[in-house]
């Protein structure tokens, strides 16, 4: 009998059994991908939660042997316990880095979420608290208003308020960790509202299109008004257009795929109209759903191909920067900064030389390296939200790291790991991009907004 199988690929021991699978029929994690996993355990260092727990079926390893169950009927149903060890998953994607079979668990954990929220009923709890954090996040306007309430609260000595009466040690877990998460609220970055447009300084070489994104727009205005100035001194026309709401990355990486795809949509549309050469992302989760495009809608007749071709125009801005010769002289900045790999940039997009090159760039600048790097901080979008306990261990961690190096700012590219790590450190933390920006003007750190 002829071999039909791929070159260096073993024939599928998986057998999917759809009469008794946990999954549906629409997209359950692949027999292919599942098969990929030879079980050897290099992912198991790697997993935060393994890390903490030592627990097999809170690894990667464990979790496809789940998947692999699922897909066999080899479970009886997605129950609390079994979803508990998924929901447990950051998602950070260290594992994909180490895996030396090139599982990619990225599509694996992705698939099997989005079966989750289709084929199990959350408590009524937990469906009432995700749906407070769906109904908020992914829309800008609901979060300035919610913005502002902070903004009460915090000048109002709110969080003092609780501590003192004792009341928040009452608190469920999740409204603790939305009370300590908030940053520090001013109401100048709530009101501001990004430009439409940005002239290059000088000849224009590029035309990019900018991501504004929700908690980045609302919370961390600064970060992109330092990225419009960045690239114009740079020679790139910066568009930021008006019609772009969320990306969908929270959804999509929360396995709420409809939502996310609608959103997908939306954005290539909004993007298409404005007419860039690239598409320039500072939020490392929020590029990595704009690079995934194309596998959310590969299904779509009309969307697969231009989802494709846009996702071919992502760029975080680190990598456009790295790429582009620079222009903009940098002055001195003598400052000794702690560089800390946010996930969905260095495992997911496998970004992580370029931040490096761009800040050494920077004259005066000592970059410092943190032990176990590739080790999340507990942020992880909504994870720190609804898993608060393994969330604020992993904080404490990298915390513990960051401090080792004797570093005096902490810089990261990733809002999520800017608020958790906010909340664990009493240093300066900045995105790549706030620094590149004090060097071109020749201003202190702290004079970056």
């Amino acid at each position: 009998m002829a071999d039909h199988t791929e070159p260096g690929r073993v024939e599928s021991d998986v057998r999917p059994d759809p009469a008794h699978s946990v999954f549906d029929a629409f997209h359950p994690p692949s027999a292919e991908r599942l098969d990929d996993c030879v079980h050897c355990g290099f992912c198991l260092p790697a997993c935060p939660t393994y890390t903490l727990w030592g627990e097999e079926m809170d690894s990667p390893r464990g979790r496809i042997s789940l998947m692999r169950l699922g897909v066999e009927g080899g479970l009886e149903a997605l129950d609390e316990v079994v979803v508990g060890h998924f929901d447990a998953c950051l998602g950070c994607m260290a594992c994909v880095t180490a895996c030396p079979s090139g599982v990619r668990y990225d599509e694996l954990i992705t698939a099997t979420r989005s079966q989750i929220e289709r084929n199990h009923r959350r408590a009524r709890g937990d469906r009432l608290f995700r749906a407070l954090i769906f109904a908020l996040f992914p829309h800008p306007a609901r979060l300035r208003a919610a913005a502002v309430l902070g903004w009460v609260y915090q000048r109002l000595g709110g969080a003092r308020l609780l501590a003192l009466t004792g009341v928040d040690a009452y608190l469920p877990p999740r409204l603790r960790a939305l009370s300590t998460l908030l940053p520090d609220v001013r109401l100048r970055d709530v009101a501001r509202r990004d430009p439409v447009l940005v002239p290059a300084r000088g000849p224009a070489r590029r035309r990019v299109g900018l991501l504004t994104g929700c908690v980045q727009r609302v919370f961390f205005g600064d970060v992109n008004a330092a990225t419009a100035r960045v690239l114009a001194a740079e020679g790139c026309e910066v568009v930021a257009p008006a019609g772009q709401a969320c990306c969908g990355a929270l959804e999509l990486h929360a396995g709420r795929e409809p939502a996310a795809a609608d959103r997908a949509r939306r954005t290539i549309a909004v993007f298409e109209a404005a007419g860039v050469d690239t598409v320039v992302v500072n939020a490392a989760g929020c590029g990595s759903s704009l690079k995934e495009y194309g596998h959310v809608l590969r299904d779509d007749p009309v969307w697969a191909d231009r989802a494709a071709a846009f996702s071919a125009k992502v760029r975080d801005v680190t990598e456009l920067l790295d790429e582009l010769d620079p222009r903009a002289p940098r002055h001195h900045l003598p400052v000794r900064a702690a560089y800390h790999d946010a996930c969905h940039l260095a495992h997911a997009q496998g970004v992580r030389a370029e931040p490096r090159r761009v800040l050494r760039a920077v004259p005066g600048l000592e970059l410092a390296e943190i032990a176990d790097p590739d080790q999340c901080c507990g942020s992880a979008g909504i994870y720190n939200l609804v898993q608060p306990e393994p969330a604020a261990e992993l904080g404490r961690r990298k915390a513990d790291a960051i401090r080792a190096t004797g570093a005096q700012v902490v810089v990261t590219a990733n809002p999520g790991c800017l608020l958790q790590l906010r909340r664990e450190l009493d240093l300066p933390l900045y995105h790549p991009v706030q620094v590149v920006d004090a060097a071109i003007r020749g201003v202190p750190l702290s004079d970056g907004a």
